[in-house]
């Protein structure tokens, strides 16, 4: 087994798994709908700062600085946990983060946890590995919730149930609730109110009677040693007081130097997630303390890939995510195909550049996952730390071509070009040898315009699905090259 498992079972390539997908109209409604219900209001909030453009950039700076010392930032971290009464463990990889998490929960006596969402844990497989070892992990975040009663797996990363709509989740409600504790009440019906009470009432008796909490965290504070959890339901704040133990599963990457550069996220954060000004709930913890929250902390630091990212001059800027999701919600790629066909936790663009770097390229669908976006660029455009996923997206794409060295586990390897791109590599290198010999440049210019009548409207063979939704551009009666001889750099034609 590899030791870094990105949260989903083996999967097909990106393609065939988002053409079973498309042809999902109920799913594609869910998700037009509640894509763009978020969109809207995430605009509306971020219109609200002047200072939008300045945070934005700031939060860009903090987070390169903070990978540029990464190394400095996580010692100072391990320091101020320890010296607030925490535990802190060092995992490589998803096997030795389950295997940590598992000796902890074990040596409690417990066999149950609660869990407030973390997409850490889904990335290493954590609540499999506590399943194989006979300890159940119970989701307490609403949506999670109905991921889990549903046997189903998350579709986004801010709302994991998107793909569901009221009807369905009633339906799992009332099926599966009284396998996991308390059942549904009877006579439950679609509207919100009646699903959100039911799900409080199930999450209240495991609340308190866990022992055992597992936690993410949106942020660490090297310098005090504080972990910072955001969300808007309230079972974060359940989980991270009431158990006797609490282990955070985090990413290296999460680390932020001060409180005061915690101050910018906590402004951008919310408002491109949730479209709020402030999270309603937002917890911070900071080691044990006599007589308030849990009486043993354990931190438990996650590479799982993350320092072969941070190798990569242009994919390391993918580290900044802050995972608010908000470009999931204006790709038009994600909006028609969903979070399932990404195969893996991080759905979207951003899954698209971080899952190949954390995984490799090695899989079908990590080698497809770079090809899963029109470029368009909107996912740059709305990202709050300045993630420019389009160009990590291009160089991704090169180097499932191409091959090249990379780092994997800590080490300098070749990679081979991936199977199958062939004829992108011929075309590429016919390309670049007519790009670097004008003569045959000019020459194959003039035979386009001067056969241009016969050039076909759409493309035959696999360009026509190409062609299937765009119009093949019309080649100029004459190159540009001739043009500017003939008319003398457009002087002439201006006499």
């Amino acid at each position: 087994m590899s030791g870094t498992f990105v949260g989903m079972p083996a999967f097909p390539a990106f393609p065939v798994a988002a053409h079973e997908a498309v042809g999902n109209r109920t799913l594609r409604g869910n998700l037009r709908h509640a894509t763009h219900t978020i969109r809207a209001k995430r605009a509306k909030a971020v219109a609200e700062l002047s200072d939008w453009d300045a945070l934005r950039e700031a939060g860009k700076q903090i987070k390169d600085h903070t990978l540029r010392h990464l190394d400095r930032y996580l010692v100072q971290l391990e320091e101020s946990v320890t010296a607030a009464g925490g535990t802190v463990h060092w995992a490589a990889d998803a096997d030795e983060a389950n295997r940590i998490v598992t000796r902890l929960v074990r040596e409690t006596g417990e066999s149950e946890v609660v869990k407030v969402k973390s997409m850490a844990t889904q990335e290493i497989g954590l609540n499999e590995a506590l399943e194989e070892a006979g300890i159940r992990a119970y989701e307490t975040d609403l949506a999670e919730l109905i991921v889990q009663l549903g046997k189903d797996r998350p579709s986004h990363i801010l709302v994991p149930a998107i793909h569901r709509n009221r009807g369905e989740i009633r339906e799992i409600f009332a099926r599966e609730m009284s396998e996991w504790g308390r059942p549904a009440p009877d006579g439950l019906t679609d509207t919100p109110a009646e699903l959100a009470e039911a799900a409080r009432l199930h999450l209240r008796e495991k609340f308190l009677r866990a022992k055992v909490g597992v936690s993410g965290a949106n942020f660490m504070v090297a310098e005090t040693g504080t972990l910072v959890v955001v969300e808007s339901e309230g079972n974060g704040r359940m989980c991270l007081t009431l158990p006797e133990t609490l282990i955070s599963v985090v990413g290296i990457e999460k680390i932020v130097p001060t409180w005061q550069d915690l101050e910018v996220f906590l402004q951008t954060l919310p408002r491109s997630s949730t479209a709020e000004r402030m999270n309603p709930y937002t917890s911070t913890w900071t080691g044990t303390t006599d007589g308030d929250g849990p009486r043993a902390f354990h931190l438990v630091l996650l590479d799982n890939g993350r320092t072969d990212t941070l190798a990569d001059e242009v994919g390391r800027q993918a580290l900044r995510c802050i995972r608010c999701s908000a470009c999931l919600n204006v790709c038009p790629v994600y909006e028609r195909a969903g979070g399932h066909a990404y195969g893996s936790v991080y759905p979207g663009p951003i899954g698209a550049i971080l899952s190949p770097q954390l995984r490799g390229t090695a899989s079908e669908i990590d080698a497809s996952l770079p090809y899963a976006s029109s470029l368009c660029g909107a996912c740059y455009e709305v990202c709050p730390v300045a993630i420019d996923i389009p160009e990590v997206l291009v160089h991704l794409r090169e180097r499932v071509v191409e091959g090249g060295p990379v780092t994997r586990e800590g080490n300098k390897v070749v990679l081979q070009p991936a199977k199958g791109h062939a004829a992108e590599r011929a075309a590429m290198r016919a390309t670049r040898w007519t790009f670097t010999h004008p003569g045959a440049l000019r020459t194959g210019q003039r035979l386009a315009s001067r056969t241009r009548r016969f050039h076909p409207r759409t493309l035959p063979g696999p360009g026509r699905a190409w062609t299937g939704t765009r119009d093949l551009p019309a080649v100029p009666a004459e190159p540009f090259r001739d043009w500017w001889q003939r008319t003398n750099g457009g002087k002439d034609e201006t006499k």
